[in-house]
């Protein structure tokens, strides 16, 4: 498995009311490493040519990370089929190494131009082997 991982740190940014990471951040975390992942490992015709779009999320949130925690954001492909793929991210607190956060994502790829499905391709899928 092909996975990709960085590290942050929390900022005042980041806190909901009770000074904890807000939910809607955590989101955006997913958004953005799947993102990042994306961009490293796939060719840039590959990025041209096709897009991925959310059909939805399941998240758990197992523990709250507060302000300064460093948090490793980690994520790999589980599975593809079709058009379709399973992302999990997860986020662990950088020192303790609890798990803060699981997430699995399915994704659909399409092409850039028609907005269509389109089958993942075996040099896609491969690259995140």
């Amino acid at each position: 498995m092909n996975g990709f991982k960085k590290e942050i740190i929390v900022s005042a940014d980041d806190l909901d009311d009770l000074n904890h990471v807000n939910n809607v951040r955590y989101v955006q975390w997913i958004q953005d490493i799947s993102k990042e992942h994306w961009q490293a490992k796939a060719s840039s015709q590959m990025q041209e040519e096709v897009i991925w779009v959310v059909l939805s999320h399941h998240i758990e949130y197992k523990n709250a990370a507060v302000l300064n925690d460093p948090i490793i954001i980690s994520t790999f492909i589980e599975s593809s089929s079709g058009a379709k793929s399973v992302r999990i991210v997860e986020m662990h607190h950088g020192i303790s190494k609890k798990l803060l956060v699981r997430a699995s994502t399915e994704w659909v790829l399409l092409n850039s131009e028609s907005y269509r499905p389109v089958r993942i391709p075996e040099e896609i899928k491969e690259i995140f082997l």
